[in-house]
């Protein structure tokens, strides 16, 4: 397995938090459903310090390596300050109440949908 790690700065940016998911609701997070050899991807958001990423799990390193249908790049309008890949150690999955992990998080949540 391995992992990819990626973190924007946006204070140079003409995006915003909300405009990005903006981008996952409405493109993004469909188009990752269909990458071959991603196990998992979670988007990441720093309201405080005005920051965007993403962590990737993919099952082998070549996986990690195809071209992924992101416009985050051209959209932010710079390369990720911090863009890392990684071997992976061990994975788990712990106890959890909802087991549908698929279109949760603050882009699919009611109460930022309309703060846009």
């Amino acid at each position: 397995m391995h992992a990819v790690i990626v973190w924007w700065d946006l204070s140079a940016s003409g995006q915003t938090i909300e405009s990005l998911r903006r981008y996952l609701r409405e493109e993004s997070v469909s188009a990752f459903a269909d990458v071959p050899g991603l196990r998992f991807k979670m988007w990441l958001s720093d309201s405080e310090n005005d920051r965007w990423g993403a962590a990737l799990l993919f099952e082998s390193k070549e996986a990690a390596q195809q071209p992924l249908p992101s416009r985050a790049t051209a959209l932010i309008g710079y390369q990720p300050e911090i863009a890392q890949s990684f071997d992976v150690e061990a994975t788990v999955e712990g106890r959890f109440e909802v087991e549908q992990l698929a279109l949760r998080g603050l882009a699919f949540s009611k109460s930022t949908e309309g703060a846009e």
